[in-house]
């Protein structure tokens, strides 16, 4: 369920000295981190009144407008690109040394993650809100780092601009002759995303912030599973 160095087709850039490959099994996990990316993005742009936690593209945009304009907005959306770029940092750094297993540290980043969802509502209820978000846009940076290797993240898990570029090269493939299935796969990548934002948008009409405990419970439980597959995979 971790990376692999099999000879399924890669999900990652062509143009890479080495390209990660994943696994069947992982694919399906890669859908999964792809959801509950998409449920915290949307929680989170309807919590702040519309920033991203997950797509720093849309944030580094509303910087940019934001200091040109004078906009009050302006410490709040450079804390969550702050709190996201040091939850990259923060997730590889973890297991970079090669102590643990690719599945262990998976699992610890996730681990991490959940906590930490868990604790963001609590501190939005406390009248920190903005703690509260810059903690969930460092579990969105942390989780980019997921399929890491060699110091190379393979793809995006919270944003999906290269998967759609990936399914537009795919179908001019299939236009010219080529493969005609090759740009699928980034195709049900982005369709987790989009399906995993419409659940979090439900959600938080109906509970709130506290819809984030979803995410958090999620994170766990594909913790838990990778440990479980880790530890049976073991002879």
């Amino acid at each position: 369920m971790t990376v692999s160095n099999g000879q399924e087709k890669p999900w990652g850039s062509s143009d890479r000295p080495v390209v990660t490959r994943l696994d069947r099994n992982a694919r399906l996990l890669a859908i999964g981190f792809a959801a509950m990316a998409g449920m915290v993005d949307a929680i989170g742009f309807l919590s702040s009144g519309g920033f991203f936690l997950s797509f720093m593209s849309g944030n580094s945009t509303r910087l940019s407008v934001g200091i040109a304009s004078g906009a009050p907005y302006v410490g709040m959306v450079a804390s969550l690109l702050i709190s996201f770029v040091l939850g990259v940092t923060g997730g590889s750094l973890i297991g970079r040394k090669g102590i643990i297993s690719a599945a262990k540290r998976q699992a610890l980043i996730l681990a991490v993650m959940s906590a930490l969802l868990f604790l963001a509502p609590l501190l939005v209820a406390r009248d920190v809100p903005l703690l509260g978000l810059c903690l969930a846009a460092f579990c969105m940076g942390a989780e980019n780092t997921l399929f890491e290797r060699d110091g190379s993240v393979s793809f995006g898990l919270t944003y999906m601009t290269g998967a759609l570029v990936k399914i537009g090269q795919g179908m001019a493939t299939l236009i010219s002759g080529g493969e005609r299935l090759v740009w699928v796969p980034y195709l049900i990548l982005w369709l987790g995303l989009v399906s995993g934002a419409a659940i979090g948008a439900a959600l938080f009409n109906a509970f709130g912030i506290a819809s984030l405990w979803l995410p958090s419970a999620l994170a766990a439980s594909f913790a838990l599973a990778l440990l479980f597959a880790d530890r049976t995979a073991k002879p």
